[in-house]
């Protein structure tokens, strides 16, 4: 059995090591989560569906990826990311993390 236990949290900038672009993360899933043929269809890089696998907002686009876990690495650059939804969920950007805003419910 595998351990599912994330390496990279919400709120945390990371860098897409294949395609070379940066983004936050704004969602975990212990696995891969989608639905039909997607991963097929759409991955090109056939990652392990048993990895934790991560929603980021891609840094300057309006454009949103499912990313495995292995194909993700920190990114230490300390700066932001320009993304127009960004502030849906976050309130700031403090020490190269974003800090999430309040859930309503």
């Amino acid at each position: 059995m595998r351990d599912n236990r994330a390496k990279y949290c919400v709120g945390q900038v990371v860098h897409h090591r294949l395609f070379d672009y940066r983004g936050v993360v704004v969602d975990v899933d212990p696995e891969f989560l989608g639905e039909g043929p997607w991963l097929d269809e759409m991955v090109r890089t056939r990652p392990r569906k048993d990895q934790p696998w991560y929603r980021v907002l891609v840094d300057e686009a309006d454009a949103e990826s499912y990313v495995a876990e292995g194909n993700l690495e920190p990114d230490d650059s300390g700066e932001p990311v320009d993304h127009p939804g960004v502030a849906a969920y976050f309130k700031e950007f403090r020490g190269g993390v974003y800090t999430r805003r309040e859930a309503l419910n």
